[in-house]
Formats: structure tokens, sequence, C-alpha cells
């Protein structure tokens, strides 16, 4: 039989509460079970002033809006409020009925100027913590990527600045390397009016340059928490960063990391020192090391013993003038000039070879011997790097809007960050607690089931 509904709805009250129309699974509603925010208000009670001026927004109902928009994809304010205005679900997450008004969408941006990134951050360093109090992050195996975010302008905004402002001294030696790529490719660089934070960076050879911003990130290796989130220009190298990112995870973690993992991206002598140092097992595939000449800087044997350098003919080669991540090991002229290797090693015009030995080179040459013998659980390990913080990525992007900077700035930047990584840290923490619920519920079933069969 062909059915018929009567549109014309006339009701004018309707008995009940707003939480018996949002259903269970809802991600607002899973999400609300785990979310404590009552220590906000105390948290930013100094940026309001006690005896002046109107009642502002609640602040834990501006933090759930943000958090909100961010877990359906939402990320921009006016079509946030738009949604709330109808959407059941979101009114009843940030406490409001149906007839109340909800605020202005630039009282947002003005929270996030008054509160800053740091209570932000400390919002994500919160949810962090329950997840390793709920047992569900032991921040033992620790994944660390960097992803580039496009940054919000316009290819218009970019302008040509020249090159010659950029620090000429104290640079590693991958600083150097980037520099003679710079002057290759010519001396000027694009930069935007419209957001000077941003920087020109590409993930691929293959692809423009873009202006971006680069986000690094620590991921726990048990169910994906986001343990730590930095956000940088996008032309920060990841090496920069790793070190910081380590101590701050121990930080919040209180305890010791086992294994860091991370991609080429972190093959670095000084990141494989760093870590070494902390007594942390760096699982990043080494670098082959780049053939430029007939007699490769690998055929150079380096000994810490004695801090001396051996060519391939046995000569020393000596340390000489230092560089921020090592040092110039020179060759005695009279050595070179009778040496068989001269014309294929030494570069036209020198008289001496010249070679820079980072301040971690056997760190460097270790993890190359490692990769040369990875085991199985190494390659095991190295994949779930893969898909715990490209996966993190991934889905930050597709479902939470960080695929592209929705404001301008490094501190908004920060704030879309540090939100993102909040957001979907809940969303691991209410689905650790769904699943416990759900066992507790099929062995309360279970148990019923069996005492009527014993009844019966």
């Amino acid at each position: 039989m062909l059915g018929h509904k009567d549109r014309d709805q006339l009701e004018l009250f309707i008995t009940g509460s707003l939480q018996q129309l949002v259903p269970e699974d809802h991600v607002l509603a899973r999400v609300d079970r785990v979310l404590d925010l009552g220590w906000l208000r105390e948290e930013v009670a100094d940026c309001y002033c006690v005896d002046n001026g109107r009642p502002g927004i609640d602040p834990e109902v501006a933090v759930r809006l943000m958090l909100a928009g961010l877990l359906l994809g939402i990320v921009h304010d006016r079509r946030l409020m738009r949604e709330a205005q109808v959407n059941i679900a979101i009114r009843w997450f940030i406490g409001y009925g149906l007839h109340e008004r909800l605020p202005d969408h630039s009282s947002l941006t003005r929270i996030r100027q008054r509160w800053g990134e740091e209570r932000f951050r400390e919002i994500f360093r919160r949810t962090v913590t329950a997840c390793l109090d709920a047992k569900i992050a032991t921040a033992e195996i620790v994944h660390i990527d960097a992803s580039l975010i496009r940054a919000d302008v316009s290819w218009e905004s970019l302008v040509e600045r020249h090159a010659d402002e950029v620090m000429a001294e104290n640079r590693s030696e991958e600083e150097i390397e980037a520099e003679k790529k710079t002057r290759r490719s010519g001396k000027y660089k694009k930069v935007s009016l419209t957001d000077e934070d941003a920087s020109m960076a590409t993930s691929s050879r293959n692809q423009r340059l873009e202006p971006c911003y680069k986000q690094h990130t620590a991921v726990d290796d048990a169910r994906g928490v986001v343990l730590d989130v930095a956000v940088t220009t996008g032309e920060v190298n990841e090496g920069d960063t790793i070190e910081a990112q380590v101590d701050a995870v121990q930080d919040i973690a209180d305890r010791a990391i086992t294994t860091v993992t991370g991609d080429a991206g972190y093959a670095y002598a000084k990141v494989y020192g760093a870590l070494e140092r902390r007594g942390i097992d760096p699982l990043i595939p080494a670098k082959k090391e780049p053939i430029k000449s007939r007699v490769p800087t690998r055929r150079f044997r380096y000994d810490p013993r004695h801090d001396i350098v051996k060519c391939p003919r046995g000569k020393v080669l000596r340390p000489g003038r230092a560089l921020k991540y090592g040092r110039f090991f020179h060759s005695r002229s009279r050595d070179c000039a009778r040496c068989t290797l001269k014309g294929d090693c030494l570069s036209k015009g020198r008289v001496n070879k010249a070679v820079v030995i980072g301040d971690d080179y056997p760190a460097l040459v270790r993890a190359r011997r490692r990769r040369a013998r990875w085991s199985e659980d190494d390659r095991r390990l190295y994949q779930r790097h893969r898909w715990r913080s490209e996966g993190f990525h991934g889905e930050a992007k597709t479902w939470h809007g960080l695929g592209r900077a929705v404001r301008r700035g490094l501190g908004n930047m920060k704030i879309q960050a540090y939100l993102t990584a909040a957001a979907i840290n809940l969303k691991r923490l209410a689905t650790a607690l769904f699943a416990v619920l759900a066992a507790i519920w099929t062995a309360q079933t279970a148990a019923q089931c069996l005492l009527q069969t014993r009844h019966a």
C-alpha cells in the first residue's frame, strides 16, 4: 500500500530532551562521554575582566563548538554556525536548546585571539593525558612524521624576494646543499604578502612549490593516539624538530621511549646521535650516500678513537674548521701531490682534499649497517610507521579539514593543528570506551541467556 505523510507539522511543544534525538553512536554523542572541560574556566579566567563588560560565551561552549566543527569536517566558523542553527546534535553537544540564540561566528575568532595558542595546546595535552591514563597509549614506540599543509593564500599574493638575505654562517651540511640547489635554481624565491609565515615548499621533486606550513607529528604505536604536534613554516627541515618532539613526548608521558621510527627525511647523523644519547632505538632507514665523484666519501674512513680520517691510499686527514654539525678534515698538499688518485679525487683547482665529517658520523655509519640487515620485526614495525603516521595525516586532511589552513598566520595554524589532534584523540578514546562497553554488554547478555537456559 502506498503510504502518505502529512507534512504540516502543527506540534508546538515536544516532550523530552534533545539527547533523545541524538543517536548513541553519533560521533558527538560518543565524544561527549569522554570529553572533560571542567578545568577550562579557571584556565582562561585571566583573559576576562571580573567586574566589567557584558558576559561572554561560556569557554566550554566555545571549545565544544570548535571541536564539533572539526569532528564533523566543518572548519569555517560561518558555515559551522549556520549548521549549528539547524543541527540538533551540535545544539545538544554545546548545551543549547532549540529556542536559544547561538553565538555569532565572530565570537570564536575573538576567543582564539584572546586565549592564544598555548591554551589550545593545553587542551590537546589534556587529551593526550586522558589517553595515557586510559591505557590506550603507551608512548614506548613512537612514529614521527611531517606533512605539508597548504596555506590560505592565493597565487596572486606571491612576490619574489632576493635570497641574499639568508644567513651565510653556522649552517649544517644539509643546509649547505640546500643553498647550493637554491643558487642553481636562481637567486630569487617567492613569498606571500598576505601570509608571510607561510613559505614555499614541496613534498616531491615532481611537484611545484606551494606556500605551506609543515606539521610535525608524533603518533603512538598502540592505537594511533597523537602524542605531540608541532607546526612550523614549510621550509623547516624535519631533522631540526625531532629532538624537541621526543623530549615533549617523554615529558608528558613521564616514561622512557624505547623506539622512534621515521622515514628517510630524518636520516641525518645528528638525528641518529641524538636518539642514541637518549637511549632510544632509531628505526630510520639510512639514505644511500650519493656518489658525486669517482672517489666517493664513503671510501674515506673516520677513526673516532684518534679523531682522524684516512683516505683510500692511507694518508691522514686532520680536523680543521668547525661547522654547525661537523668539521672539515683536510689532507696535506704534499700527500696529494704524489697520489695516483689525484685526478679523480681532487676538484679542479684544489691541491688538497677536504672532507666534511658530522659530529655524529659514527651513529650514521651504524644506522647504514643496520639498514642492510633489518630483521623481519624491523620491517613490520616500519610498515606500521607508514600507516600509523601517514594514516593520521590522511585522516586529518580528509575528514577534519587539515588539508588547507583555515586562517592565516603561524599562531592560527597551530591552533587549528592542536584542535584537530585533540578531536582525533577524543575519537580514539571514545572508540576504546565504546569497545569496553560493548564487551561488558555482550558478557551481560551471554550471562542472562545462560541463566534463562538453566531455568528452562
